[in-house]
């Protein structure tokens, strides 16, 4: 026996030529503990404990699908590129995530579209004065290093803008090596930590200090960019918007939205603030 340092959600864990590898709880698909676990395997092994799936949406939430589901995982731990639910069916990217609308179970879904940047932001309780700059990007830098194992050349920006801090993950599929972890597993880690939520055994998730002093996150915001454009049927979803740009909150509630270059239909369903907040991120203009 033996015990594994990067997921508490595993079983019969033994050790094999000086590894720990244990069994995913849900699949029995086999992890090495040197690493982090894909996030398939890990929703996976989540969902076994709640069957509902389903977290509480706010009113602008585009689907359900964006809360815990059970996936269909590869030997390999990724997402199948097909996810259903009883007869219905949809297309996920590599984060998991839903790209298509949903169909009856003769979609097809050719391959599985490559989640190739991810931007993480969070925003910081109210301070007498900003963090410092400089200590808060050395303090996510070598956390996301550290921690959940990414190659440094995959972050490549954090940005500071009181009380706004903004993170860029970055890895298309001919930059991935062979042993690198996938950002989208990694964001899904950091996800679980800041909620409180761990996945790692014996944590209560992650500890935000800057300069020696603790700093309270009040929300963070995952955003997930595709490889190739989306399949939803909506009328609003203009050329201008090549990739599928996913939100996830982080917060008391999560919700996934798309991001739309349309003030008008923002505005038709009362969310004006927060695609315009979304698309000065990504230099659209309304």
């Amino acid at each position: 026996a033996c015990f594994c340092e990067k997921n508490k959600r595993v079983t019969n864990c033994r050790m094999d030529s000086g590894r720990c590898r244990c069994e995913a709880i849900g699949s029995g698909i086999t992890v090495d503990c040197r690493t982090l676990t894909s996030k398939c395997l890990l929703m996976k092994a989540e969902v076994m404990g709640s069957k509902s799936g389903r977290r509480e949406k706010p009113k602008d939430a585009f689907e359900d699908t964006d809360g815990l589901y059970d996936p269909e995982c590869e030997n390999s731990g990724a997402f199948k590129a097909k996810q259903c639910n009883g007869t219905t069916c949809w297309c996920v990217n590599t984060a998991g995530v839903r790209r298509t609308d949903k169909h009856d179970a003769d979609l097809k879904c050719n391959q599985l579209v490559r989640t190739m940047w991810i931007i993480i932001e969070m925003k910081h309780a109210e301070r007498n004065t900003p963090l410092n700059a400089e200590s808060l990007r050395k303090f996510f830098t070598d956390t996301i290093t550290s921690r959940y194992q990414l190659d440094g050349r995959y972050i490549t920006r954090v940005l500071y803008e009181n009380p706004y801090i903004t993170i860029d993950l970055k890895q298309n599929a001919s930059e991935k090596s062979q042993g690198d972890v996938d950002i989208a597993d990694v964001a899904y880690y950091f996800e679980k930590d800041v909620k409180g939520q761990s996945i790692f055994p014996n944590s209560a998730g992650l500890n935000v200090s800057i300069d020696n002093e603790p700093v309270k996150l009040e929300k963070t915001v995952v955003y997930y960019v595709d490889e190739i454009a989306p399949e939803f049927s909506m009328k609003s979803l203009t050329a201008g918007v090549i990739a599928v740009i996913v939100v996830v909150v982080i917060a008391i509630v999560a919700a996934i939205v798309v991001l739309v270059s349309s003030n008008k239909a923002a505005k038709q369903n009362g969310t004006g603030t927060i695609w315009e907040a979304a698309a000065h991120m990504f230099g659209l203009s309304w």
